[in-house]
């Protein structure tokens, strides 16, 4: 019996895999991939496991933890750095490492799980920035070919939380990141209002580069939107669906009761996962089923408390989507990584 999977992940669900293999050396890459491949297959790659769902069952495969980390940083044009960062590095030390340096263009982020080689998979954003605003190239592994290859931002395919890599999990798995940041003091411009009024600042204003950081992990923490070390709240997966894109009639019934919309830089109108869950009559605290609640401070955060299982859990997110559905025709799709709940290339994803 392998390791538990349960252990490498913020749900804390989940059963064993048939092997784990912690990487965490990049010139041992060619090694653990050609093992791989000639006794397991394509491996799912692991991150913090802040994204993932794991089956009760576990995984009938190998699983490798993506653990490697440094940052590297070399000059580049017009007062900018670019900086390449191993995939297994937390995406917090490296937005800590930038708000402290004085490079500008990944201060919004502050507060989100996960790790930089996860970041370009559903393309990480918040309070209008997102990882691909910086990405200037990455190293990939293509399983297909299986060759290391660097993957310039035209080819990857990136939009609202998806990518190429999204799109085709089996194939890539992310071994660096390379980002264009600004040397500046001061914060990309404010543009989301709740932000704004944290700062006690107008819309459009470029904030202090180490007040905006803390401004938004003060107010992701007020919104239920960090990942809680302790506490009832503690074993999650952040935002449980993604916010759907809605047709002009969608839109029109949104408003029409009151829900909030936004489109997004591709045109699309997309409404308020959480507000439609809240529209089906959830709300923060609320069970939901044996062991699963919404969070305390948000509806779309589900949690995983005492006698929860991955079973259970799935069903739960299966039920809320089909009431919403119901109630509303839209559709909402489920925001982590299914592994082994599915026979689907999903089911075997570079997960967060």
């Amino acid at each position: 019996m392998g390791e538990r999977l349960a252990d490498h992940t913020t749900l804390r669900l989940g059963g064993p895999a048939d092997q784990l293999l912690t990487h965490t050396d990049l010139a041992t890459w060619a090694d653990i991939s050609h093992a791989a491949v000639r006794h397991h297959g394509t491996p799912v790659v692991l991150g913090h496991g802040s994204n993932v769902l794991v089956a009760d069952a576990g995984y009938p495969g190998l699983v490798i933890c993506m653990a490697t980390q440094g940052i590297t940083v070399r000059s580049a044009p017009e007062n900018t750095v670019d900086v390449t960062v191993q995939a297994g590095h937390p995406l917090a030390g490296l937005i800590d490492f930038a708000v402290a340096e004085g490079f500008s263009g990944l201060e919004y982020l502050t507060g989100i799980p996960g790790t930089v080689g996860a970041a370009p998979i559903q393309n990480t954003g918040a309070y209008g920035q997102q990882i691909s605003d910086t990405l200037i190239g990455l190293t990939a592994y293509d399983w297909r070919t299986r060759e290391i290859v660097h993957v310039l931002p035209r080819d990857c395919e990136f939009g609202y939380r998806t990518s190429l890599f999204k799109a085709s999990p089996v194939r890539w798995t992310i071994l660096d990141v390379t980002l264009r940041l600004r040397r500046s003091d001061r914060a990309s411009p404010v543009i989301y209002q709740h932000l704004a009024d944290a700062l006690a600042m107008p819309l459009g204003t470029t904030p202090p580069l180490a007040e905006a950081a803390e401004a938004v992990l003060t107010n992701r923490r007020e919104r239920g939107l960090t990942l809680p070390e302790t506490g009832p709240d503690a074993r999650q997966i952040g935002s449980a669906f993604l916010n759907p894109c809605l047709t002009q009639h969608q839109a029109q019934m949104v408003h029409a009761a009151g829900g909030p919309l936004h489109r997004t830089a591709d045109g699309a109108i997309r409404g308020s996962a959480g507000w439609l869950l809240q529209h089906v009559g959830h709300s923060p605290g609320r069970r939901l089923a044996p062991g699963v609640y919404c969070s305390n401070l948000r509806t779309l955060t589900i949690v995983a408390r005492e006698g929860a299982t991955t079973s259970t859990f799935a069903a739960t997110l299966q039920k809320l989507a089909s009431q919403v559905h119901a109630a509303t025709e839209i559709h909402l799709s489920p925001e982590p990584v299914m592994l082994g709940l599915m026979e689907s290339g999903t089911s075997r994803a570079t997960a967060l």
